[in-house]
């Protein structure tokens, strides 16, 4: 059965990511923007760790796929990939293997059920630079202070901000900064349980 992202995305929501969703300290976010606009992940889970997901409908094609898995390797800890069937063999062949891969297969009455073909393991190319760039510039701000950044070299560009970052910030560190800023934005959890609801 052919499938679209709409569909693989709403049954993912309500099936793989139900817990997230009821968790009060997760955070799930649909087309999360990625160095400011240039990429969107279709999905970002963020607790413990910033997950994405990226789907691969039967109707999409994947010859974008390895540029965006290099543009998603540089700022999350990890990477799944849900695909319809008939992209699995090949996508295989691309991904890393300490991303994750699921199959996304539709049945006749349209529901679309999920099973796990690898899990994903820790990314070893996270880039804490690329990853601080999900802050908006008084949030690198607020945290450059907090690191004991003089406050002279604050009003720099944000790229410039970005470079600021001390190396001996770990991304645990950076990715509990990250969810405690994205908790104040409320309308990115409201869209995402607007999705979850939207039949």
């Amino acid at each position: 059965m052919e499938s679209r992202d709409i569909e693989i995305r709403q049954h993912f929501h309500k099936k793989r990511l139900q817990h997230f969703h009821d968790c009060p300290n997760t955070i799930v976010i649909d087309e999360l923007g990625l160095a400011h606009g240039k990429n969107r992940a279709d999905i970002a889970v963020l607790n413990g760790t910033f997950h994405c997901f990226e789907i691969k409908s039967s109707k999409d094609t994947i010859v974008r796929l390895p540029e965006q898995l290099s543009e998603y390797s540089k700022c999350f800890e990890k990477i799944s990939v849900i695909s319809a069937p008939n992209h699995i063999h090949k996508i295989i062949n691309i991904l890393p293997d300490w991303c994750g891969l699921i199959v996304a297969t539709k049945g006749t009455k349209g529901a679309v059920a999920f099973k796990t073909i690898r899990r994903p393991k820790k990314n070893p190319q996270l880039e804490i630079t690329a990853m601080a760039h999900f802050l908006w510039r008084r949030e690198i701000i607020e945290l450059l202070t907090v690191l004991g950044v003089e406050k002279k070299y604050l009003s720099q560009s944000r790229e410039k901000l970005y470079k600021l970052i001390p190396p001996t910030l770990t991304a645990q560190e950076l990715t509990q900064w990250i969810k405690a800023k994205f908790m104040g934005r409320k309308d990115w959890r409201s869209a995402s349980l607007q999705m979850l609801c939207d039949d």
